[in-house]
């Protein structure tokens, strides 16, 4: 059987191993529109930083490696157009040719691309791009090109627009490189996925580490200076110009559908395409995962959430029902985690305004517990907030902001596990969990907070 896979990122290539996996004599090809398959984004900052000094590191697998797994690879190969009826796609070369590739069953694993919506000089004809100091940070190739800004200009200051995850690690990871970094949010505080007071620890480390934290700022524009790039913005004080040398922009992504919707599929949450628990598209022979389809979660039903864990996932999934395989997604709580300087922030499940916003009765508790016995040296205290329904006690989501060290992802995978397996917030006490004073404590700080929790709702208070 002839498999054709769209895509050669986390999905792409998940679908692709899968499927030689479980069946060596597929003839499964990859068409991938950069020469980059199978690199993480999300390792970008800390090769910007320094952390990961060669790019090559950020390679899952090296071409090589896919290629022994059985995976034929053509890069540079644009996918323009997909016949449905006739199971053909039309690409286009690095060289500029058009051919066309035939398939049994084809997985479309595009993914999403940078969204700059309402910032007049990031998108058009007369956009700013690398050569002004302008980047929107979402490709490898993007990568390269701050790399060589930085090596090349030495510039010595740089305003990134938007606090998101990649936001908040490009500035730690330009503070490392010694620049003096501005960083734009349009909401009310850094980290949107978290509830504000929380995130306002996370605003707190960047101001510690000298980031200047402009929250409640709308960009207009960007503009070419005499020197640099000049970012025109709304903020609490007024219009203001910010002159830099360079401008990161990571505002938040948007599914690349139009492969898929020029060809018939249908568009769910998120305007991504809506697929099923098989990952199936609706179209014949045709499955997608990933950035650019809907996901279920297990508490919200069917949403957009891009993740690269979901893509894994996903991926696995399409691979396998495309040979015929019957798997079927499990859903995600949109478990996360972030570390910015010395913090790490964490979150799973829902906050209680998301619960609420889902009709879901929820009730939130808030304890600052020590990560392990405060007599044994180097112990901080964790911020953790579970929510949970006030009746039943079923645990909806937590949310956990610690110093790095602590533990945090450890703890936030135990909520994800609670939540997924539908745990109360009292059964968290019942889990045997690991002790040793230097790691914890014989009540783990996520039991500390359970109980809180159970005796704050036993005596109604909050």
């Amino acid at each position: 059987m002839r498999l054709l896979i769209i895509g050669g990122s986390d999905a792409g290539i998940m679908a692709g191993l899968r499927a030689r996996q479980l069946d060596p004599n597929t003839d499964v090809t990859l068409v991938v529109a950069d020469q980059y398959p199978n690199y993480s984004i999300c390792g970008i900052p800390y090769h910007v930083s320094g952390d990961v000094p060669d790019w090559h590191d950020l390679a899952h697998r090296t071409r090589a490696d896919l290629e022994a797994a059985g995976l034929a690879l053509r890069l540079g190969t644009r996918a323009t157009s997909i016949d449905a009826a006739a199971h053909v796609i039309t690409v286009t070369t690095s060289d500029g040719n058009q051919d066309t590739i035939g398939y049994d069953r084809l997985v479309v694993a595009t993914g999403a691309g940078p969204a700059a919506t309402g910032i007049t000089g990031l998108t058009g004809p007369d956009a700013l791009g690398p050569a002004d100091g302008v980047y929107q940070l979402h490709s490898i190739d993007q990568m390269h090109a701050v790399q060589h800004t930085l090596a090349t200009r030495h510039p010595r200051r740089a305003v990134i627009i938007g606090a998101g995850y990649i936001g908040l690690e490009m500035a730690e990871a330009l503070t490392q490189r010694d620049l003096d970094v501005t960083l734009l949010q349009r909401g009310p505080e850094v980290l949107s996925t978290l509830d504000t007071d929380l995130a306002a620890l996370v605003h707190d480390e960047l101001v510690h580490h000298g980031v200047h934290v402009h929250t409640n700022t709308t960009v207009r524009s960007i503009q070419r200076g005499e020197h640099g790039p000049v970012v025109i913005s709304d903020g609490p004080a007024g219009a203001q110009e910010i002159r830099t040398d360079l401008v990161i922009a990571v505002i938040g992504v948007r599914p690349n559908t139009s492969l898929l919707t020029s060809a018939g599929a249908t568009i769910g949450p998120g305007a991504a395409i809506a697929v099923d628990d098989q990952m199936r598209t609706g179209l014949p022979d045709i499955y997608a995962a990933g950035d650019g389809v809907t996901t279920k979660h297990r508490l919200l039903g069917n949403t957009w959430l891009p993740l690269g864990t979901t893509a894994h996932k996903q991926g696995r999934i399409a691979g396998e029902n495309a040979i015929g395989g019957n798997a079927t997604f499990a859903g995600i709580l949109g478990t996360q985690v972030v570390k910015v300087f010395n913090l790490v922030a964490a979150r799973t499940g829902l906050r209680e305004t998301e619960a609420h916003s889902a009709d879901l009765p929820a009730r939130s508790v808030t304890a600052t517990p020590d990560d392990h016995k405060a007599y044994y040296p180097g112990s901080h205290p964790i911020t953790i907030r579970l929510t949970g329904h006030p009746i039943t006690g079923q645990l909806l989501g937590g949310q956990l902001v610690g110093t790095y060290g602590t533990e945090i992802a450890k703890r936030s995978d135990v909520l994800a596990t609670a939540i997924f397996t539908g745990l109360t917030i009292p059964q968290l006490s019942d889990l045997d969990l690991s002790y040793t004073p230097p790691l914890a404590a014989p009540w783990d700080a996520v039991q500390a907070t359970a109980q809180h929790w159970q005796y704050s709702s036993e005596n109604d208070v909050s």
